[in-house]
């Protein structure tokens, strides 16, 4: 088979960045939903107008850059603005990773390009893609991972999972799941089998 595009996801804290690492390591092409994310936002980015149009001149910073947490800040706790944000950046996002993932396959036809994103399945996103790697693990650590990485509390990390929709569910809609409550080498044996298995389509 040729070129294929991969969705990868997971449970808050469960190392998700630590697997796209991994597979860039084994030779797949990398997207970070995050940065796509900021590249929108940008003064070139499809989603700059629009945003300051909702949210007004006083998010942008004197060099001209949104201020994204004064804007984060107006939007947490506001479902509505939230949405409102949300309809803007998830379409231009969308729009770029597939602007990218195309010229990736272009000059390299047989090449496995992985999208990584939080909420690929919540938002309905994964069905554009070829199969979905899931990055799991137990919940006791993704607590713990999540409190010492955010310095945040205990009911912040669960609120913030909580959210989330829960692993056991979210497993239902991957093609490969990577439990990563083990070692560091016995996440990479399971990315390496993964990633080999991708190659072989």
């Amino acid at each position: 088979m040729g070129g294929l595009r991969v969705g990868l996801t997971g449970g808050l804290a469960c190392g998700k960045s630590h697997v796209a690492r991994l597979l860039e390591s084994y030779g797949a092409h990398v997207i970070h939903a995050d940065e796509l994310g900021h590249q929108t936002l940008l003064p070139d980015g499809e989603a700059y107008e629009p945003v300051i149009e909702l949210f007004g001149r006083d998010i942008v910073m004197p060099d001209g850059l949104i201020d994204r947490h004064r804007l984060a800040g107006m939007v947490f706790g506001n479902p509505q603005k939230l949405a409102q944000l949300n309809a803007i950046v998830h379409p231009a996002v969308h729009r770029l990773e597939h602007a990218i993932s195309k010229r990736i396959l272009a000059a390299d036809p047989e090449a496995i390009v992985v999208y990584e994103a939080a909420i690929l399945i919540e938002a309905g996103t994964y069905k554009h893609f070829d199969k979905l790697i899931l990055v799991t693990c137990e919940e006791g650590q993704q607590i713990a991972r999540a409190m010492a990485r955010d310095s945040a509390t205990r009911e912040e990390v669960l609120a913030r999972i909580q959210r989330q929709l829960p692993l056991a569910d979210k497993r239902k809609y991957a093609d490969y799941v990577i439990d990563t409550s083990g070692t560091r080498e016995d996440t990479a044996r399971q990315t390496r089998v993964v990633y080999d298995a991708l190659r072989a389509l």
